[in-house]
């Protein structure tokens, strides 16, 4: 295998999780694949997170933005130059095993798999369970069923967004990937334009995979790699504007990939049915950090409509 990759990690005060993942490069097994470049771009980390990393044995890179330009964006840019034949999208609450990455290189290699334009990874927590991280394309069904909360006692027949159902203990086509380790071909990425900037965190993935399955491009989940995944490293911090995030690209997704007369109904279903449950359920479990950081997401959300709906036209 003689390919070559670069690795862009997108960091905001994930603290010493950004190391870690760092240092965890280093011990992945490469077998003839080159990791020319360690790009981190920094969001306006606040906590230092970002600095002393050239004393790393690795050929790391650091982009310091003055704001946070959030994860989309901030992506693009550490993809911007790439010469390579590969772009590892990867959080830093990751921590990569030996095999994690000439696995699915390999993989993509191989002859018949030309048209395999994401691959993704088996992800495990602390304890070594495996983390159900494939989704299907969310439909407005979905989305509804979600808010209302239906979405798990309908899971029989309305199967949701997220493959929970599935063990992703076996290789499989799927609809999308987690966009914590995203293998991407880098002409493919530079094909679609990269992510959409359109969306702030969440959702630019799925925007992403959906454009490519498209144009007939695949992508492929394989169980026989593994890496660690915390999960929600940086967004953990922030409860409130992690759920606006959410909601804001949702409505933004369905605007972009349903049609005006669904995207609207998105919205309003996000603005009157979803948050009684949501809060009714915080309630019911005694969360009340959970219920204030939710209320105050919906209430943000709504002072920010004019804004979504500017960029669901744009």
């Amino acid at each position: 295998m003689a390919s070559s990759l670069d690795i862009v990690i997108v960091n905001w005060n994930t603290g010493q999780q950004l190391r870690d993942c760092l240092y965890s490069i280093c011990g992945a097994a490469n077998d003839g694949l080159r990791v020319e470049r360690i790009i981190v771009v920094d969001n306006a980390s606040s906590d230092g997170s970002a600095d002393g990393l050239d004393d790393l044995p690795l050929p790391v890179t650091v982009i310091r933005n003055s704001w946070n330009a959030g994860f989309a964006a901030a992506s693009n840019q550490g993809a911007t130059g790439s010469r390579e034949d590969y772009l590892l999208f990867l959080n830093p609450d990751t921590r990569l095993f030996e095999a994690s990455l000439v696995v699915p290189v390999s993989f993509m290699e191989e002859p018949g798999n030309e048209r395999v334009g994401t691959c993704g990874i088996q992800l495990v927590d602390d304890q070594g369970n495996v983390a159900r991280t494939c989704a299907r394309f969310p439909t407005p069904t979905m989305i509804i069923l979600s808010m209302l909360g239906l979405d798990v006692l309908l899971a029989r027949w309305c199967p949701g967004h997220i493959m929970t159902e599935w063990d992703h203990g076996s290789n499989r086509d799927v609809d999308r990937v987690i966009g914590a380790f995203l293998l991407v071909r880098r002409k493919v990425f530079e094909a679609f334009g990269g992510f959409d900037e359109r969306f702030f965190l969440y959702f630019e993935d799925v925007d992403f995979s959906l454009r490519m399955r498209e144009k007939a491009w695949r992508s492929v989940y394989l169980c026989g790699a593994q890496a660690f995944h915390k999960g929600a490293g940086s967004s953990a911090q922030a409860k409130t504007k992690r759920v606006l995030h959410v909601l804001r690209s949702r409505i933004l997704y369905s605007y972009k990939h349903f049609g005006y007369l669904a995207g609207t109904f998105v919205l309003l279903g996000t603005l009157l049915l979803e948050p009684v449950p949501r809060l009714v359920w915080h309630i019911a479990h005694r969360s009340g950090s959970e219920f204030k950081a939710t209320l105050k997401a919906y209430v943000m959300l709504c002072i920010d409509i004019p804004e979504i709906l500017k960029r669901a036209r744009s």
